[in-house]
Parts: structure tokens; C-alpha cells; sequence
């Protein structure tokens, strides 16, 4: 489980390799997004807060780039912040997620990636709920909700 320590050592230090890379262009890019998440995902931008169509969402799934379609993080570790965007508490994996020191805007974070793509996801912050303290702070725009078949989960439980 990750903590605020390994966060901090991954933006500095450097991240974890991701399983495998996703690269195009710019115009690559903008033909396979929407206007919005091209803006968010590719430019670094942020959706207004309580806007976002995954924000109130809590069905279960995982979540996805949009960009590349990696697995970032699940339902189950998605919680209600109050602040208006979708926030979780891990990623799916370690190396899911590309941490990086963010300066704009007068303020120091930590700004999230998909360690696959490079799409900017949001960022995370010391201030979640424990056990580990992680409020993963993510655009709607930067995922989709990849939903939990009943069906399928019923074969696994068979299979």
C-alpha cells in the first residue's frame, strides 16, 4: 500500500517502469478524443469541480485511462471527498499511476499520470483517509468506467 512517503520518493527520485508504453501524436491524439479530453488529458487541464459524470458514480468497475485504455484504479477504493471530482485511495497497481512535482498556480502538488500514456489524470494529496492518507484527486474526463459484469463475475466465482 502506498503512502505519502512513496509518492513523494517516486516524484523525485523517478517512477516506477510501467508494463508497457503508449505513444502518438498530438493529432493522433486529438482524433481520438473529445475536444474536453484532449484539453485535460494532453494539455494538462481540469474540469470544474461537481461536473464531472463520474464523479457521484459508484458502481463497480474499474476505471480506465481514457487515453490508452490502462486500468488505473477500481470502485472499491473510490470514495466521497466533498470535493467535487472523483477521488480514490490507491491505484490499481504501483506502477499504474506517473507521479510528478507540479508548480502552477502559486501552489506546490503532486500531479497524477497514467504511467502508460503520459495523460494527465489530477493529483494526489496527503489528506485522504487512513490507512494510508491518499486522496487520489481525478478528472471524469481522464477516465471511463470499465463496469463489473454481473455475469462475469458470477463464471469467475464457478470457474
Amino acid at each position: 500500500m502506498l503512502n505519502w512517503k512513496d509518492i513523494i520518493h517516486f516524484s523525485i527520485k523517478g517512477n516506477p517502469k510501467p508494463d508497457r508504453r503508449v505513444e502518438k501524436t498530438e493529432s493522433e491524439w486529438r482524433e481520438l478524443l473529445s475536444p474536453e479530453q484532449f484539453r485535460i488529458t494532453r494539455k494538462k487541464g481540469t474540469e470544474a469541480p461537481h461536473t464531472g459524470e463520474l464523479c457521484s458514480i459508484y458502481e463497480a468497475g474499474k476505471y480506465n485511462c481514457i487515453c490508452c485504455d490502462t486500468p488505473l484504479f477500481d470502485s472499491t477504493i473510490k470514495f466521497d471527498s466533498g470535493t467535487g471530482w472523483p477521488s480514490f485511495t490507491q491505484p490499481i497497481k504501483e506502477n499504474a499511476i506517473k507521479y510528478e512535482r507540479d508548480s502552477s498556480y502559486g501552489m506546490i502538488r503532486v500531479e497524477v499520470m497514467c504511467n502508460t500514456c503520459d495523460a494527465h489524470l489530477g493529483h494526489v494529496f496527503p489528506d485522504g483517509p487512513e490507512p494510508n492518507g491518499l486522496r487520489y484527486c481525478i478528472n471524469s474526463e481522464s477516465m471511463r468506467l470499465q463496469k463489473q459484469d454481473s455475469d462475469s463475475k458470477m463464471e469467475k466465482i464457478k470457474g
